[in-house]
């Protein structure tokens, strides 16, 4: 997931000297000093396989790859750059309690965003020590032309169908810095994406049926995108400018003030040491750690440092342990509070409160970490795991000395439960998270502390800012040429109307697209050119855009792009597609998930969606779906699964994930009569 929101919580180890990020939450887990947020530290067992140098300085090039490779400054620049990213902050906290124009937030976000994008990622990592001349220019040409359009916003996007010249060179200077940003932040394939949009724009007259359109010219082009709302400074940008912004900023003061550490110990302290307490603890420290960040790939760095050594000791190959790993830092974009950048925008889109999106997300992902629970306990029967006292203060005194760490994060819910607007539930949680810091004071937010938060809040959502810019230009397209409404139809004819089949082909599509760009990207593109295809053949919508994005995190685990198995690797030494290979059986139950929802119409009770009764109803299934599927992805009950076993409890899975009567009653029936023949072929003789 590259540039996602670590995006809102990014943790990387310290591997260089004035490292931006060195001094994040994996300084405090890995390397204290005397700036160490909390006055413990979770401790590692010397007898364990430690995780070296190297490991961290490869895992760190996989976090880079998600949020670009930053500058690496000093002295009064890196003060200078500092205090701009603080000003940055405290501007869209000031939006938070005053009322700002949506042309001047956007516009301002976006000029800001680039213009500091420009001067913390390099053009390429050999110039991260220094900004070069470049930067400077560009960072000045995003000021430009955001002062441009808001001297005079309202003429200028009255003019947006004939711009003059002087509009017309401001918009194409606009799109220009819009690829180069999300190429520093991202790589090169998304601009080539986004232009791939563009030339569809302009080669409209020359394409074949069904996708010919009538063709625009350069200016019609520009002014969509540049010069009104529906373009650039579309419906992503606006999110990112109100909430994801936000979000990051919060992360960054969690994380500064101890409770990432507080996370992990927890977790570690919680489970015990009965065989597979080191498992427990990956998957309920991912949750924890992931929850509040939405970041896949800095949720698996971080945790793989502390956790790996737990996990060879426990008995797990480097490659399962990896494939673990990854599966734990994927439930970080599935998991509230955050769920990731994308699940903002569905809001958006939809038109329904954050808070709604929440709701749908609870049932799918307490079925995610339920199949990774049984996975890991069926792991400490395969892989016959060892009884280990994990290394961590009780739960007792942790909880004790550190719980006000969790009081924003049930605030956040609380004040939206209580009428709140998501932006003003987060800010009056940031409000509570600084406070409650001052209980301690190994845990304080000082200014110093504090003024690095803001810092690292901006920082943080800048890779964002630039790939929601960018999918704006792919919206603008989208919309201009009706596209979205071609290729539904296109899918549609293909599946001949089949829901099943349109589902399979728009998962196929969805999937495809995430494995060339972030997920922030492949959910915006197909939730305007996929997503009608299934509304059309009877799927909710807003069950038609949870699908997209669930697929569209699902990017995360898959090569060629698949950065959290890739992170994993490099810190257990184990072999990257390996690894990728046993994070997909992790996370097999998450791609057949979202099917539940889509393939009938009861299953939007996942959703919390309906009556009551079917809520519960497809629900249980859904468990029992998600036991079967885990049993058989594992190979292993009470002991190792025959072939036919293994496959008779895998499509008892799939039935009871199609949320029908007879459906449910086939799997049900197969599901318990592949068990008890497993138990009665396993069952031990009377001595």
């Amino acid at each position: 997931m590259q540039g996602e929101i670590g995006e809102i919580w990014t943790v990387v180890p310290p591997l260089q000297p004035n490292h931006p990020k060195s001094d994040r939450l994996l300084a405090s887990v890995l390397v204290p000093d005397a700036d160490s947020t909390m006055a413990h530290e979770p401790a590692i067992d010397p007898g364990a396989a430690a995780v070296t140098a190297e490991q961290l300085a490869a895992a760190d090039r996989f976090v880079e790859q998600e949020d670009g490779a930053a500058n690496r400054l000093g002295g009064g620049l890196r003060n200078v750059l500092t205090a701009a990213l603080v000003f940055t902050s405290l501007l869209h906290l000031y939006a938070v309690v005053d009322v700002v124009s949506a042309p001047l937030l956007r516009v301002g976000h976006v000029g800001l965003m680039l213009a500091l994008l420009f001067l913390t990622l390099p053009v390429a990592a050999r110039f991260r020590d220094r900004i070069m001349p470049w930067d400077w220019l560009l960072a000045m040409a995003s000021f430009a032309v955001a002062g441009y359009l808001l001297r005079d916003w309202d003429a200028i996007s009255d003019r947006a169908t004939e711009p003059t010249t002087t509009d017309l060179f401001v918009g194409v200077v606009l799109v220009l810095l819009v690829l180069e940003a999300v190429r520093r932040a991202s790589g090169s394939i998304m601009p080539l994406v986004v232009l791939t949009f563009v030339a569809y724009a302009f080669a409209g007259p020359h394409l074949p049926p069904p996708w010919t359109h009538r063709g625009y010219d350069l200016a019609r082009l520009v002014g969509q995108l540049a010069m009104t709302m529906e373009g650039i400074f579309g419906s992503p940008v606006d999110v990112c400018a109100t909430l994801i912004i936000l979000f990051t900023i919060y992360g960054a003061i969690l994380q500064r003030s101890g409770a990432g550490t507080f996370f992990i110990d927890f977790a570690l302290s919680v489970m015990g040491k009965r065989p597979g307490a080191a498992g427990r603890a990956v998957v309920l420290g991912s949750f924890l750690l992931g929850g509040p960040s939405g970041s896949g790939v800095a949720t698996t760095v971080t945790l793989g440092s502390v956790a790996y050594p737990l996990l060879a000791r426990a008995g797990y190959s480097r490659n399962a342990a990896g494939g673990l790993l990854a599966a734990g830092g994927l439930g970080a974009i599935l998991s509230p509070p955050v769920l990731g950048a994308a699940a903002f925008l569905i809001a958006e889109f939809l038109k329904i409160s954050y808070l709604e999106v929440i709701r749908m997300a609870v049932i799918p992902t307490l079925l995610y970490y339920l199949s990774l629970f049984v996975m890991v306990e069926l792991d400490a029967r395969r892989i016959g795991t060892v009884e280990m006292q994990l290394p961590a203060e009780s739960t007792f005194v942790l909880v004790r000395r550190y719980w006000f760490h969790f009081l924003s994060l049930i605030a956040i819910i609380a004040f939206m439960l209580f009428g709140f607007s998501p932006m003003m539930a987060v800010f009056w949680a940031m409000v509570l998270a600084v406070g409650s810091s001052f209980l301690r004071r190994d845990t304080a937010l000082l200014p110093g502390k504090l003024v690095a938060a803001l810092a690292d809040g901006s920082r943080s959502v800048l890779g964002v800012a630039a790939t929601c810019a960018a999918a704006g230009i792919i919206v603008g397209v989208v919309t201009l040429t009706g596209l979205g409404l071609k290729f539904s139809g296109i899918v549609i004819d293909y599946a001949e109307g089949s829901r099943a089949l349109t589902a399979v082909y728009t998962a196929l599509i969805v999937w495809i697209v995430g494995l060339a760009v972030p997920v922030t990207a492949s959910y915006i593109i197909c939730a305007v050119v996929a997503a009608p295809a299934l509304v059309q053949v009877g799927v909710p919508e807003f069950a038609a855009h949870m699908f997209i994005f669930y697929y569209a995190v699902l990017s995360e685990v898959s090569p060629p792009t698949a950065l959290s198995p890739f992170a994993a690797a490099a810190i257990t030494g184990g072999d990257p597609y390996r690894t990728t290979l046993h994070s997909w059986k992790y996370t097999l139950p998450a791609f057949v998930t979202p099917f539940m929802f889509v393939l009938a119409p009861d299953g939007v009770g996942l959703l919390l969606a309906g009556n009551a009764t079917n809520i519960v109803v497809v629900t249980v299934t859904a468990i029992l779906g998600i036991l079967a599927l885990a049993a058989g992805a594992q190979g292993w009950l009470r002991e190792r699964l025959t072939l036919p076993e293994r496959v008779a409890l895998i499509v008892a899975g799939l039935l009871l994930a199609y949320s029908a009567r007879w459906t449910d009653g086939v799997g049900l029936a197969l599901g318990v009569l592949a068990v008890a023949w497993h138990w009665h072929r396993t069952r031990k003789p009377a001595s």
